[in-house]
């Protein structure tokens, strides 16, 4: 009472705050009940994906640049993505490399010391011990290498790879280990034009041999994954297509459902690939 009497603003206060608990508290246990929901759910689809693929043999997993983000390379496309930055057409087109060859490899020089510092995720290790279990192929538009430095074997790089160039007029190709240590733009050590990055640039077509390769994979295989890719960049975005003609099954993991394709997936998982691809990983090991 003596609250009440000296202090009454202060019964009106401490009611407002006990319901503010009490809203909070509904809240906090339906969020609760909704994530057992999810989770149940999750369960559920990684039974159903289980029980359809734990037979079949070809396995493809498409890879955008959702799976090396958590790796801390940045997307394109994202809130964050490197377009909202810089120009395309400026810094990764071909004609962008014509004009101005110098500033180009200065933004891939800042790229590629990026990325050397960045190390496989759960996610690309999941593919990696997939291919033990399993005959797996991996299509990817990443330029990063971080598949290959996971283990990964039967790799179709269909955008390159930023830690290799190679020369404008003749045959030489090299690996960049950690960081270009000569003035940009590098020059081939054989006919001493300008070397490039190898991967493929705005206004160029993708290299024929990979293509061919990457539509052969889609259309005989039995399970294909859809990995960190909005598959909002064509031709690639025709793959899972190639797949499904072909009757296989499409499982898409991604933060957010693609918008277009989405409709074509069999199972839409919603989650990161360092938190699913393991466990679904988990799930075919232990029929072994």
């Amino acid at each position: 009472m003596l609250y009440y009497f000296q202090f009454k603003y202060n019964i009106v206060k401490i009611k407002l705050l006990s319901h503010s608990k009490k809203v909070f508290l509904i809240l906090y246990r339906i969020n609760q009940y909704s994530s057992l929901l999810d989770n149940n759910h999750k369960s559920e689809i990684f039974q159903n994906i289980k029980d359809k693929i734990i037979d079949l043999d070809e396995f493809v997993f498409l890879t955008g640049a959702g799976i090396s983000q958590e790796s801390g390379i940045p997307t394109f496309r994202g809130p964050e993505g490197l377009w909202r930055k810089y120009d395309p057409m400026i810094l990764a087109s071909i004609s962008g490399f014509n004009k101005n060859p110098k500033l180009v490899w200065e933004f891939y020089k800042y790229r590629q010391e990026l990325i050397c510092n960045c190390t496989p995720n759960h996610g690309h290790r999941a593919i990696a011990e997939f291919q033990k279990i399993k005959n797996s192929s991996v299509l990817t538009q990443n330029i990063d290498g971080l598949h290959e430095k996971a283990g990964t074997k039967n790799i179709v790089e269909l955008h390159g790879n930023i830690l290799r160039m190679q020369c404008t007029e003749c045959e030489f190709q090299e690996t960049i280990e950690q960081k270009i240590d000569q003035p940009l733009p590098p020059v081939c050590k054989l006919c001493k034009n300008i070397l490039r990055p190898s991967v493929i640039l705005f206004g160029e077509p993708l290299n024929p041999d990979r293509w061919t390769e990457a539509e052969r994979l889609s259309s005989d295989c039995d399970v294909m994954f859809i990995v960190g890719t909005s598959l909002n960049v064509g031709p690639v975005n025709q793959l899972p297509l190639y797949a499904k003609r072909n009757g296989a099954i499409l499982i898409e993991v991604n933060p957010e459902p693609t918008a277009v394709f989405n409709e074509i997936m069999d199972y839409s998982i919603k989650g990161s690939a360092t938190e699913i691809l393991p466990q679904l990983l988990q799930l075919q090991k232990n029929k072994y």
